[in-house]
């Protein structure tokens, strides 16, 4: 690629990966999303490092997991280990950067050269000016991050989709001629508060909306989080539960809509302006929702696929039209090592993910080394458990009963890990307690196989593969302080060989 190659990461907030209709899924929530993804590659196995918003973010920067650069809540922004990032390495190569929407990341909105942000509740670096925009904020503040019942006030164009897309396309407009841009649009929706405006509210009702897979009758079976869970869900949500997580569920897909003709609007204005056949574009999100399955909404415990598997979409110049795909295990953590190798860029020393080039361009792909998927969750200790005076209020994970942190003390506790390989999903956490599942027989993941005769072989060959993974994703740094030198692949692989004449990178 004789120039370089303007990107653009379009990342939704907690959107799963398979409530669209090109997934298979019976509503068409998405549908300039699923026609755009035709032109490029469409990975049906695109998946998240840890499930949890800063974490993942982190990730998709350095290229690493939770536990090498060190951020493993979303309390850990100042935690953040690595050599090089995704903008170090973006501004070294003649960048303009800029960043249009929610961040949550490590590096603050002045280490882009343009940044119009937002995040969830109005008053989180919004910039509100006219009466509508104001008012929305003011609205957003009093959902208390809860489902609302009636559309949203101001229409389309004060909410955060439509205004982060404005930021890009002004951007745009500002960056010199002939200078590569990089542009993070960073949408902090479909997550939660569940709302939407009209004509979205009324589009997908309730009661027309597929049934939720599981149930309460199913948590049992998903560990002892799950049912803990659905408990303080029952109480922050009252005897109306039911009817406010179908609302939820509701509002979420009208925002999915309200998302696809935004991002319909961005590509339409890449084309307008000239950029598109120079511009690689990656839609993704950060992790999943529950959505309602098992009687659950938005996040929390554990490494299910349901949080874990994510859209993973690349589309533009080198890249093939091969739409929907599902060879090959790719995530987050391949985007940093892939775009490092797009425009000719060093991967930056620690990385741990891997170029997925070969998947994208359409020629032969090593193949082995994208045949699986590897996630972590926990900041670590023990688990909490209701025999400990610990209380949601004093923790900080609600305020008097009325709002919940699904994200708190309890959920995020001790260490979890997670493979997924071949259309299974194994997790394990640091007592022992295993879970392995069929994901091709059962999506929901409803059956745990863990204690299944006739899969005995299949786990003891899985957990084998989980303890390589764990190995690989070991961090590099700090490197040796004398005289050993780290062997690694330049484009992050580990079963590909590579010439003697690079015999390995030590930054220190």
């Amino acid at each position: 690629m004789s120039k370089k190659p303007n990107i653009i990461i379009v990342m939704t907030d907690q959107q799963r990966a398979d409530l669209r209709k090109g997934c298979g899924y019976a509503w068409d929530t998405m549908p300039f999303l699923d026609q755009w993804a035709q032109g490029g590659v469409d990975f049906a196995r695109g998946y998240t490092p840890n499930p949890t918003c800063m974490p993942a973010r982190v990730s998709m920067f350095t290229g690493r997991y939770s536990q090498s650069h060190r951020v493993r809540t979303n309390h850990n922004a100042k935690d953040a280990l690595y050599t090089r990032d995704l903008l170090d390495v973006l501004k070294e190569n003649g960048y303009v950067t800029a960043l249009c929407g929610k961040n949550h990341s490590h590096r603050p909105p002045e280490d882009f050269d343009f940044h119009e942000t937002c995040g969830h509740l109005g008053d989180e670096g919004e910039v509100n000016t006219t009466e509508e925009e104001i008012a929305f904020a003011q609205y957003l503040k009093d959902t208390k991050h809860m489902e609302m019942h009636t559309p949203a006030p101001g229409g389309v164009c004060v909410q955060h989709p439509y205004r982060n897309v404005s930021s890009a396309l002004r951007f745009m407009d500002g960056v010199g001629k002939g200078q590569p841009f990089f542009a993070w649009v960073s949408f902090a929706e479909p997550h939660n508060p569940y709302q939407v405006p009209e004509p979205y509210f009324d589009m997908f009702p309730p009661e027309s909306l597929p049934t939720p897979v599981g149930g309460i009758n199913d948590l049992a079976g998903k560990g002892e989080r799950f049912v803990w869970l659905r408990k303080v869900w029952e109480e922050i949500l009252g005897p109306d539960i039911e009817n406010r997580i179908a609302r939820a569920r509701s509002n979420y897909h009208g925002m999915l809509r309200l998302i696809d003709d935004q991002f319909k609007r961005l590509i339409e204005g890449l084309r307008e302006r000239g950029l598109e056949e120079n511009t690689i574009v990656i839609f993704l999100s950060d992790h999943g929702d529950f959505v309602g399955e098992y009687g659950l909404i938005r996040k929390g415990p554990d490494l299910p696929d349901i949080l874990c598997h994510i859209p993973f979409i690349w589309r533009g110049p080198g890249i093939a039209a091969k739409g929907r795909v599902k060879e090959g295990y790719t995530g987050i953590v391949d985007i940093l090592p892939t775009i490092c190798e797009m425009i000719g860029a060093d991967q930056p020393f620690g990385c741990q993910g891997k170029s997925i080039l070969p998947l994208l361009a359409g020629g032969e792909a090593p193949m082995e080394e994208f045949s699986c998927a590897y996630a972590e969750s926990g900041f670590g200790g023990l688990y909490w458990n209701g025999q400990d005076e610990l209380d949601l209020v004093t923790e900080g994970a609600s305020k008097n009963m009325v709002t919940f942190d699904c994200l708190n003390t309890w959920t995020q506790c001790g260490q979890v890990r997670a493979l997924w390989e071949d259309g299974y999903h194994i997790q394990l956490d640091m007592m022992g307690n295993g879970y392995l599942y069929d994901t091709e027989k059962d999506p929901a993941e409803l059956q745990n196989l863990w204690e299944n005769p006739d899969y005995a072989e299949k786990k003891t060959e899985m957990l084998a593969k989980l303890a390589s993974a764990m190995m690989r994703a070991t961090d590099n740094l700090p490197v040796p302080h004398y005289r050993y030198r780290t062997k690694v692949h330049p484009k992050g692989y580990w079963k590909q060989e590579f010439a003697a004449k690079d015999p390995g990178v030590d930054m220190w």
